[in-house]
């Protein structure tokens, strides 16, 4: 039996921190699917919707209304499927889209048919990407960036692990964006050892920061689902993770 493995990956790794979504890095994605998809199922959590609408468009108060994020969100999640799709079937990887709410998790009928949605996709061979409903729900807009959901998506598929692709390698001891001799936690049993570590850096493309990654581990953990945080700009860091050949961040149950 194949184990499952949730990939969640930010607005800030697919933009590779620019104002566009980075080809390139939805295929070194695709590239490392192809190499784990014998032994994994794999869900893709992705963000990335209203960034790819900067690419297209522009309406007015964005940066200010949640309703015009909403409006560009709308637009920009039709663009960035067609983007994965494009990328992933020149690979040989079908997908199919997930939109989902919160509170679909709280839904006891809803969480179950989500989950077998999942299961009768990867029967088909399918890769499900997952995001937030934007044009109904704010909460990953306002904050969080999917790390929170892409923990209650490993949750109700019963994921063996959950990869969080960050701009960084994990929780270190301080901002190392801000302390050039911060150290890395490479692992991580209980959560509150590490709440002291988080400072945030600013950062105008994605909304999710250490802290909603640490939330996320904490509701992984409570369900003893494993999680770590992957630095996307790694070369092949999924694939690299899972042979210990780079440093990362582990979120492991005691």
């Amino acid at each position: 039996m194949k184990k499952k493995l949730i990939i969640k990956i930010g607005t800030s790794t697919l933009t590779m921190g620019t104002n566009r979504i980075s080809f390139a890095v939805i295929e070194s994605l695709a590239r490392q699917i192809v190499e784990l998809k014998n032994e994994y199922e794999i869900v893709i959590v992705s963000s990335g919707a209203i960034a790819t609408a900067r690419q297209f468009v522009e309406i007015k108060g964005l940066n200010k209304k949640v309703e015009s994020k909403q409006a560009m969100a709308a637009i920009g999640q039709t663009k960035l499927m067609e983007i994965y799709d494009n990328v992933f079937s020149s690979f040989g990887l079908n997908i199919a889209q997930i939109l989902m709410t919160y509170r679909d998790f709280e839904n006891p009928t809803a969480k179950e048919n989500t989950k077998n949605t999942i299961l009768k996709l990867w029967e088909a061979n399918y890769i499900p990407i997952v995001n937030e409903n934007d044009t109904v729900a704010v909460e990953e807009i306002v904050l969080g960036d999917n790390d929170k959901l892409s923990a209650f998506v490993a949750v109700i598929t019963e994921a063996n692990l959950l990869v969080l692709v960050s701009d960084i390698d994990g929780v270190f001891d301080r901002n190392p964006h801000l302390n050039a001799d911060a150290h890395l936690i490479t692992e991580v049993k209980d959560i509150s050892s590490v709440l002291s570590c988080i400072e945030e850096k600013h950062s105008t493309l994605g909304t999710g920061g250490m802290a909603s990654k640490v939330h996320a581990a904490d509701i992984c953990i409570k369900h003893d689902v494993e999680m770590w945080i992957v630095n996307g700009q790694r070369p092949n860091y999924i694939v690299n993770a899972l042979n210990n050949n780079i440093p990362f961040t582990k979120f492991k149950k005691q």
